[in-house]
């Protein structure tokens, strides 16, 4: 009967384990704001201080499909250019409940770790004070047969993207480059192929 209850307790322990695992999808972005592009332009700036507020799943859905989304589904492209199209930003969203790999394809969020990676973003590892916090990766493998590393250029369009993004929606944001690079790569388990390039903190802005 003991044998029976470990073994039970095992698969639960490993079906948990998978369903965690599992992509959780998105609400469809609705590319729909009230603010015109110039009005994003003349408004942009950089917030170092966040409510307590949070970030809806939709906002969330809106503002990652801004950053690197499929905008022509025909040809998979994104609304970010990028060097060749290599494509090769990925961005991650880091939360208290965890970080999670965006997946433009299918509109979707996997889970990478469960820990809390906000705080290897803040300086001096201070408590963070946005709720949400992007990460923006590049491969450098991307580029190896390339004299120019275009890793940084590409990110400069998503980081420009996010920044307009959040302006547009009410959010408030910064782009940093200050955090522990290496830390995040472990934490997200990237390959050494990967470089760690910029951070947005994410949230209503304090006032």
């Amino acid at each position: 009967m003991k044998r029976n209850i470990l073994i039970l307790s095992f698969l639960l322990t490993v079906a948990a384990d998978v369903f965690a695992q599992q992509p959780i999808t998105l609400p469809q972005p609705s590319r729909k704001q009230n603010m015109t592009l110039m009005q994003a332009l003349q408004q942009r700036h950089s917030a170092r201080e966040f409510s307590s507020k949070q970030v809806s799943e939709q906002q969330l859905a809106d503002l990652l499909w801004a950053a690197c989304g499929i905008n022509r589904r025909e040809e998979g492209k994104l609304t970010a250019p990028s060097a060749m199209n290599k494509q090769d930003v990925k961005v991650y969203v880091c939360r208290e409940d965890g970080a999670w790999f965006y997946q433009p394809s299918d509109n979707s969020l996997t889970k990478v770790t469960d820990n809390d990676i906000r705080y290897i973003m803040e300086r001096g590892g201070m408590k963070p004070n946005a709720p949400i916090t992007l990460v923006l990766v590049s491969n450098k493998k991307d580029f190896e047969m390339i004299d120019r590393d275009f890793c940084d250029l590409d990110c400069g369009y998503v980081s420009q993207n996010i920044s307009l993004a959040c302006t547009a929606m009410g959010l408030a944001t910064r782009p940093r480059a200050g955090m522990d690079r290496q830390k995040i790569k472990d934490e997200l388990h990237l390959a050494d192929s990967y470089d760690v390039i910029i951070n947005h903190p994410i949230g209503y802005e304090k006032k």
